[in-house]
C-alpha cells in the first residue's frame, strides 16, 4: 500500500470526487452544505435521521464513482483519539486498487491543535503491511488531497511525524522478518546501515565479547551456527556532553528454548523474541531522523537460542560481565541473560542518566496483563511516573508491577550467586525483573518493560492491522519529548 498526501489551499471540486468531511459528535451537517450539492445534502441528511449516530464514521455511496465520508469529531479529543480516528478512516477506504479522497480541512470545527497532522499520522500507521515475500503483490495507491489551511502541520511537525512513522515501520519490519532471514549476522549488518542516518554504530562480535567477559550473552548463542553480537547505537544531538539516555533491548532472533525446548505449537511466533531490540532500533532511527536535541544510546544484544551439541545445558554456570555467576536452570529463560550483560555494559560504559530495557521476557506477563498493558518494573518512582504518564498519552499503556528484596530468595542459587529461574513457582515476571535489577551496579535509575503481550498482535489494534506492532517506539519518543528534550 502506498499513501500519497498533498496539501492545497485551492482545489478543483470537479465531480465525481470522493469527499471526506468532518462533523460534530451529533453529525450536524448544516455547516457542510457549502461543500455539497443540494441533492447530496438532502440524501445524507435523510439517511442520518434513520441511522445509529454512535458511530464515528459514515460512508455514503453517492454513485458508482463517488463516496462521501462523514467523520464525527467528539469534544475533548486526545492526540491518540485523533490518530485512532485517522486509522479508522483508513479502514473504511482501504479497498479497491486505487482510491482518491479530498479531505476538506476547513470543515473541522474542533479546536484541537494539529488535528490533521495526527489524523493522517494514525492513517499511515494503520496502513503498514509486511508483504515483501509475496510473489504477487497488488500495487495499490491511496491519494489524499487536503484542501484548506486549517490545522495543516508545520514542516517541522511533518518531519517529526515522518520520522516516527519510519522508526516504527523499521521496528515492525525487523520483527516481521522470518528467522532464516534475520539471523544475528544479518541483523548486525542491517544495524550497520543506520550510519547513513547519523548514528554512531559499534558492533561487538564474539571475539570482542569473549575478551570483555560477556559470558551470559555468549552462553545463549553458543548452540547456534550464527554469531552473537552486542551493538551500540549512539546519537549525540545535545550541544553539551550531558549524560545520555540509554535504551537496551533483547534481540533473540529465534528462540527454540534451547534444551528446555518450547512446545512445537506456536514456536513459529518466536521470530518476534527480538521485538525489544527492534523497538530500541526504531527509536534510535527516529531520533536521528528528526534530529532530536538529546544524547541517547541504544544497546542491543543479538543472539539465536538453538539446540545443538554445543548448546548451553541446564545446570551450567556462567560468569557474567558484572562478575556475578549465574546457574542456568532453564535455557528458555535466556532473555534475562542477554539483558544482564547488556545492562551492566551500558551502565559502566555510558554512565547514563537512566536506563530503560525492553524485552518479550515472560509469558507470565501475558497471564497478568493480557494484550492491553505492558509490565513496568522500576527502581525509580520518578522515572516510572513519567513512563506511565506518556503511555496514557500515546495509548501504549503500562502497569507497574512490584519489585521487592523478598523476591530475591526465589532466585538465590546454592551453587552460584543466583539462578536464572525459580522452581518455587509464581511471580514469574517479577522474579525475572528482580534478576535484572541485580545487574544495575551503580543505582542508575532503571525501568524494565516486559512487552511480551504487546509486541505482536494476531488480531490487530487501533494503529496496526495485525502482526508486529512496534510497541514502545512512540512511547519512548514521547517520554523524551515531554521530559528530556
Amino acid at each position: 500500500m502506498s499513501i500519497k498526501i498533498n496539501y492545497s489551499n485551492k482545489a478543483s471540486m470537479q465531480s465525481p470526487v470522493n469527499l471526506a468531511l468532518f462533523a460534530d459528535e451529533k453529525f450536524n451537517i448544516k455547516s457542510l452544505k457549502k461543500h455539497l450539492s443540494n441533492s447530496e445534502f438532502s440524501y445524507i441528511n435523510d439517511l442520518l435521521k434513520t441511522n445509529d449516530l454512535k458511530k464515528n464514521i459514515f460512508v455514503f455511496e453517492i454513485n458508482s464513482k463517488k463516496k462521501i465520508v462523514l467523520i464525527s469529531i467528539k469534544k475533548d479529543l486526545k492526540n491518540f483519539d485523533v490518530e485512532n480516528l485517522g486509522a479508522e478512516f483508513y479502514g473504511r477506504i482501504n479497498y479497491g486498487k486505487n482510491s482518491e479522497y479530498l479531505i476538506i480541512s476547513d470543515s473541522i470545527i474542533n479546536k484541537h491543535e494539529n488535528f490533521i497532522g495526527h489524523f493522517l499520522h494514525g492513517l499511515k500507521l494503520k496502513s503498514y503491511e509486511f508483504n515483501k515475500y509475496k510473489t504477487k503483490k497488488e500495487a495499490r495507491l491511496i491519494s489524499i488531497n487536503v484542501l484548506g489551511s486549517k490545522n495543516k502541520p508545520s514542516v517541522q511537525n511533518q518531519l517529526k511525524f515522518k520520522a516516527l512513522e519510519d522508526g516504527t515501520f523499521f521496528a515492525r519490519d525487523l520483527v516481521s522478518e522470518p528467522g532464516n532471514i534475520l539471523h544475528p549476522d544479518e541483523y548486525a549488518k542491517r544495524l550497520n546501515t543506520l550510519r547513513k542516518d547519523g548514528l554512531k554504530i559499534t558492533i561487538y562480535d564474539e571475539k570482542k565479547l569473549k575478551k570483555l567477559g560477556m559470558n551470559a550473552l555468549l552462553g545463549v548463542g553458543q548452540g547456534s551456527i550464527r554469531g552473537t553480537y552486542l551493538v551500540t547505537m549512539e546519537w549525540n544531538g545535545a550541544r553539551n556532553n550531558s549524560q545520555p539516555l540509554a535504551f537496551v533491548g533483547k534481540g533473540v532472533t529465534f528462540d527454540t528454548g534451547g534444551y528446555s525446548l518450547k512446545p512445537a505449537k506456536f514456536m513459529e511466533d518466536m521470530t518476534y523474541d527480538m521485538a525489544g531490540s527492534a523497538t530500541v532500533v526504531g527509536l534510535m532511527k527516529n531520533l536521528a531522523l528528526r534530529k532530536a536535541k538529546i544524547n541517547a544510546v541504544g544497546v542491543v544484544g543479538i543472539v539465536e537460542n538453538m539446540v545443538s551439541g554445543d548448546a548451553q545445558r541446564p545446570g551450567d554456570i556462567v560468569k557474567s560481565y558484572s562478575g556475578k555467576t549465574i546457574e542456568i536452570l532453564n535455557t528458555d529463560a535466556e532473555g534475562r541473560l542477554v539483558l544482564a550483560d547488556a545492562l551492566t555494559f551500558t551502565e559502566k560504559k555510558f554512565k547514563p542518566k537512566f536506563m530503560i530495557d525492553l524485552a518479550t521476557l515472560t509469558g507470565a506477563i501475558i497471564v497478568s496483563l493480557g494484550s492491553e498493558y505492558a509490565g513496568l518494573f522500576s527502581n525509580d518512582d520518578k522515572l516510572s511516573k513519567q513512563i506511565l504518564d506518556v503511555g496514557e498519552k500515546v495509548e501504549e499503556k503500562l502497569w507497574r508491577m512490584p519489585l521487592h528484596k523478598n523476591y530475591d530468595k526465589l532466585i538465590n542459587s546454592k551453587n552460584a550467586d543466583m539462578q536464572n529461574i525459580n522452581y518455587v513457582g509464581g511471580a514469574g515476571s517479577t522474579t525475572a525483573a528482580q534478576f535484572l535489577q541485580r545487574f544495575i551496579l551503580n543505582k542508575t535509575p532503571w525501568a524494565h518493560l516486559d512487552i511480551a503481550g504487546m509486541a505482536f498482535s494476531k488480531y490487530g489494534g487501533a494503529l496496526n492491522s495485525g502482526g508486529a506492532t512496534g510497541f514502545g517506539v512512540r512511547l519512548l519518543n514521547k517520554l523524551i519529548e515531554e521530559y528530556y528534550e
